[in-house]
């Protein structure tokens, strides 16, 4: 179901340490990388300081955008678990100054409860 879920664009965790020395670049001092989770190129990174949406754009991907989304501009969030027939774990955060939503999805091998977790505790700082 993993290489499934990668193909249709769901989002599935990705071991920090595997990470780590490839974006150790876009954080600040005492900035540490808590989670991360793959989508097909792109990459949805949450550090202790803020969360961080990374962009391949284009066909090869060298262009690459990065969404930098610190805690406190998150003005709420939802997330939506999978079901008997929608496999899919859904997330969406709403961002001060931002009309619609960010949504990601997430496959159901990903544990939203712990993407929950991480969101609760540095939204309420």
């Amino acid at each position: 179901m993993g290489l499934f879920s990668s193909v249709i664009g769901n989002a599935s965790e990705v071991d920090i340490s595997k990470i780590r020395e490839e974006y150790m670049k876009l954080l600040g001092s005492n900035e540490q990388i808590e989670k991360a989770y793959k989508l097909i190129r792109d990459m949805i990174i949450f550090t202790n300081k803020r969360l961080i949406i990374i962009d391949k754009q284009g066909m090869t991907g060298k262009k690459i955008e990065y969404h930098s989304i610190p805690y406190r501009a998150i003005t709420n969030f939802k997330v939506e678990t999978s079901g008997h027939f929608d496999l899919d774990a859904e997330l969406k955060i709403y961002v001060s100054g931002m009309s619609m939503p960010i949504e990601k999805t997430f496959s159901s091998s990903c544990n939203i409860y712990e993407v929950q977790s991480i969101l609760a505790e540095y939204c309420s700082k």
